[in-house]
């Protein structure tokens, strides 16, 4: 197996985004126990900074930390799905609020043309995903409160992990993206409640199709 090349930024980081995207493409599977030996022989790295990159995914819930033992890629119960669903439906119906009463016309610009993208993307899942995830970040950021925009990184993050992803649901597709142009209107409209209510409709629907 050849070796994977590094970027200049903090080795420890690197390898955390190396690992990042091995779990959220199910090359490293929820469960699964992480063979350092094996990884930092493949990095061509000492154990050090491959414990610090595990330190950091453990600190986003991706993986758990075990004494003694290692680490392993996290399982997600039926509890932990609704958790997360739940919490993001009430950050994210807030930051909706929050731009519905507050955004400029170049910001609801912005959003109207990701928004179009995203019309575009119905028939192409994996940039629907990508489209959708940009739509979701950029709301966070107009609302502007870091704290508010971390905690919901982490928990899409964390979201990843779950085996039955809502949009793989036969017409999940479709029924997302008529709830997004529900909480456009409702923004674009500036009804912030709309927004709110829009928003937390849209996680209430996408729970139960992932769950």
């Amino acid at each position: 197996m050849s070796a994977v090349t590094l970027t200049p930024r903090a080795l420890y980081q690197e390898v955390a985004e190396q690992l990042r995207q091995r779990i959220f493409n199910r090359t490293l599977e929820p469960g699964g126990w992480i063979d350092e030996l094996k990884i930092a022989e493949e990095f061509g790295i000492s154990r050090t900074p491959l414990r610090e990159a595990l330190k950091v995914l453990a600190a986003e819930g991706l993986v758990t930390m075990k004494v003694r033992r290692g680490a392993y890629v996290t399982e997600m119960s039926d509890k932990d799905l609704h958790d997360v669903y739940h919490l993001l439906g009430l950050l994210e119906s807030d930051a909706a609020a929050v731009v519905a009463a507050q955004a400029s016309a170049s910001e609801r610009q912005a959003l109207q043309n990701l928004h179009d993208e995203l019309e575009g993307a119905i028939h192409e899942r994996e940039r629907f995903f990508a489209v959708n995830e940009r739509f979701h970040m950029l709301l966070l950021a107009l609302a502007n409160n870091r704290w508010r925009s971390q905690m919901v990184s982490d928990l899409r993050k964390v979201m990843k992990l779950n085996r039955h992803n809502s949009l793989l649901k036969h017409g999940r597709i479709e029924e997302s993206l008529h709830e997004h142009r529900a909480i456009l209107a409702a923004i674009l409209a500036g009804d912030a409640q709309g927004s709110a209510q829009a928003m937390q409709a849209h996680f209430t629907q996408g729970l139960e199709a992932a769950a």
